[in-house]
């Protein structure tokens, strides 16, 4: 039997993962103790965990300790959510554990990663599969929370902790000064702003091309199979339209309104009272990383402040 290993952090973590001849070992000895095909077993390079495709058919997810709450988190999605979407997610097959490290085995979608397909994809296309990934996230939120109201941090925690980092972390990060002026007025009114008007619903937090499969019939793309549920919590709807506005949208009307329209919103309702929570929210969002993370080309010399920054990326 191959032991997996006792890591004190996350970087040693990421540089065992980095080395196949180290951490595949572990990973097809798993899979042979299932009795599971392993002939074709490749690491895949992105994401957080050990992501390993066994053939085809079939995909070993290896979470570290440290990363329990992704293996929550997942688990949990995975059945809360099967069966409730119209587009296909992962079914789980198996879930164990070894040396602490929990496991799940789970399907393996077709399809071509969003990131290494979305660039091809004609413009009426792309407005296309933003209308589908809006409604894919509202058919998620309407969805019911079951066992995912465990999960933490609740969302008022997270915001409140969030909002007390915004500054330091955006400081660290390199963002502008002159979009660091603005900060002051928008966190004093943070909390209002993000506050439940209902109750919490699914979010990933992560809708981005790295997380979805696309599939082209006949020339058309379609949103085909969303993938990683490593880092879901509940809490305000509007979160989750946050990472297809930071990657997808680049601030484009027609691919504003298709991600909005697929969500249920209407271009009336695109308004300066939404755009200042949405311009908060990116702000505080778990992953939030404007400078690298913002698809406008020339975003930070187009606008001059905060303001001018929401109606760039949410455009009339």
């Amino acid at each position: 039997m191959h032991s997996l290993p006792s890591l004190s952090n996350f970087e040693s973590f990421e540089t065992w993962r980095a080395d196949a001849s180290q951490c595949l070992p572990a990973a097809l000895d798993i899979a042979q103790s299932h009795g599971l095909p392993h002939a074709d077993a490749h690491v895949f390079a992105t994401g957080t965990n050990l992501v390993v495709g066994l053939d085809e058919h079939l995909i070993l997810k290896l979470f570290p300790p440290s990363l329990r709450g992704q293996f929550e988190s997942e688990r949990i999605s995975l059945a809360q959510l099967r069966g409730r979407l119209s587009v296909p997610i992962p079914e789980i097959v198996l879930e164990g554990e070894r040396d602490r490290w929990p496991y799940l085995v789970i399907t393996r979608l077709p399809g071509v990663v969003g990131s290494e397909a979305w660039q091809v994809l004609p413009e009426d296309q792309k407005e296309r599969v933003l209308a589908q990934i809006g409604e894919t996230i509202a058919q998620v939120q309407r969805a019911p929370v079951g066992d995912l109201a465990g999960i933490e941090p609740g969302w008022s925690q997270f915001m409140a902790r969030q909002i007390a980092g915004c500054r330091t972390r955006h400081e660290r990060l390199g963002l502008s000064h002159k979009f660091l002026d603005g900060f002051d007025d928008l966190l004093a009114d943070a909390e209002a702003l993000t506050a439940l008007d209902a109750p919490p619903v699914i979010l990933t937090g992560e809708y981005i091309p790295e997380n979805f499969l696309l599939s082209c019939d006949n020339g058309d793309w379609r949103l085909s199979g969303l993938i990683d549920f490593g880092d879901v919590m509940t809490g305000r709807a509007e979160y989750d339209l946050l990472g297809p506005s930071a990657f997808m949208t680049a601030g484009m009307p027609g691919r504003v309104r298709s991600l909005f329209s697929g969500f249920g919103y209407s271009s009336a309702e695109i308004d300066f009272t939404l755009k200042r929570r949405l311009m908060v929210l990116m702000l505080l969002h778990r992953f939030s990383d404007p400078v690298r993370h913002i698809c406008i080309e020339g975003w930070q010399h187009k606008a001059g402040d905060l303001v001018q920054l929401q109606e760039l990326l949410w455009p009339n």
